[in-house]
């Protein structure tokens, strides 16, 4: 995932997606830092943008979170 993903997009997905999404990128991250410990890391700014998307899809999923309780239960 090389390109960063716009938060209209990250709010036309489901929770479901949005969930695998956040493992996916956690698990870059976990590999982006394992790299830098071992002295392999070739894509320094990909850290920061990995970082960055993470707390978008948070965002994201906060929000959606927060329509769902205040929408009106029927």
């Amino acid at each position: 995932m090389a390109k960063a993903t716009k938060p209209a997009d990250l709010r036309a997905k489901s929770a479901d997606e949005l969930q695998t999404l956040l493992l996916d990128l956690k698990k870059e991250q976990f590999n982006l830092r394992f790299q830098r410990a071992t002295g392999q890391e070739e894509a320094v700014g990909r850290v920061r943008q990995v970082r960055r998307e993470i707390a978008r899809v948070k965002t994201v999923q906060h929000s959606q979170k927060i329509a769902a309780s205040a929408a009106p239960k029927s």
